[in-house]
């Protein structure tokens, strides 16, 4: 049984020269990986996403990904994106919804996350003036895991996602604490942003240490000297390092991602490309 990184090393180059032929690989010409695979955030190509659903999962395939997050259907229905994901050998576990939908429209995403097949939900962003107080910290803890408990009632889950704004101290606390500790473990996880928590100030492995097991997923982004995000691997941050820690911190899945890339698809390549060359 080959491990994960001879399985990388032996499919990783086929993929990308399938890639730059062209060719769109199907499952069938896929190896299965661990539940630790490499996947992207398909907010990186949302503008190609806009124009084809269909042709940007298979270029997002063809270069070796076998996960995708979502972040929006461009006007698919939940039975278009099922089907559009099998064609193209992709598999969805994830996928970003809006905090207002929390409490006006959950039952309905949750129907969406279940016919589609997404086993996370997860939030990206906080209103900006719950954010100033740690009693409004505390307000958003109650709203996760409410919605947390509803997302188990289905056998969903939910986490949230950070930026650099929770690091910053409100009522003497960074309120990144207070979620940790307001939420509850078997209600809420987190998906930690490896650039938004460096750039926030914060240690990714201070956090596994003092958080064990609450950190399901990554959102894997470099950031340059000059605190600008890049490519993975053009930057500083020590991905290794971190990865090494994924059995500790709970890590499930790693979602590639640039929130503003000059070009979408040679973006996620070059990111793909660079992971696949590391020990970890």
């Amino acid at each position: 049984m080959p491990t994960r990184r001879e399985f990388f090393k032996s499919t990783g180059g086929a993929f990308l020269a399938a890639s730059s032929a062209g060719q769109f690989l199907g499952c069938a010409a896929r190896a299965s990986q661990s539940s630790q695979s490499i996947g992207v955030q398909l907010y990186t190509v949302r503008r190609l996403m806009a124009e084809s659903v269909a042709q940007t999962l298979d270029r997002v395939a063809a270069i070796g990904y076998e996960e995708v997050e979502f972040a929006g259907y461009f006007d698919h229905s939940p039975a278009e994106i099922k089907n559009l994901l099998g064609q193209a050998g992709l598999t969805a576990p994830s996928v970003h919804v809006g905090y207002g939908v929390l409490t006006d429209q959950w039952e309905a995403n949750l129907d969406t996350a279940q016919e589609i097949g997404h086993d996370y939900l997860v939030c990206p962003s906080l209103p900006r003036e719950l954010m100033a107080s740690a009693e409004g910290y505390k307000e958003i803890a109650d709203v996760f895991n409410n919605a947390g408990s509803l997302a188990n009632e289905r056998r969903l889950k939910f986490a949230f996602h950070n930026h650099a704004g929770e690091f910053e101290l409100v009522d003497g606390r960074k309120g990144y604490d207070v979620l940790l500790e307001e939420c509850d473990p078997e209600l809420v996880s987190f998906q930690m942003d490896i650039f938004w928590t460096v750039r926030g100030g914060a240690d990714p492995l201070e956090y596994f240490d003092r958080h064990p097991g609450r950190f399901t997923s990554l959102h894997v982004k470099d950031m340059a000297a000059d605190g600008s995000m890049v490519d993975v691997g053009q930057g500083e941050i020590d991905f290794e390092r971190i990865f090494s820690r994924r059995d500790e911190a709970g890590i499930e899945h790693l979602f590639v991602e640039h929130d503003n890339p000059a070009d979408p698809i040679p973006s996620i390549e070059s990111s793909y490309r660079h992971l696949i060359s590391l020990e970890f």
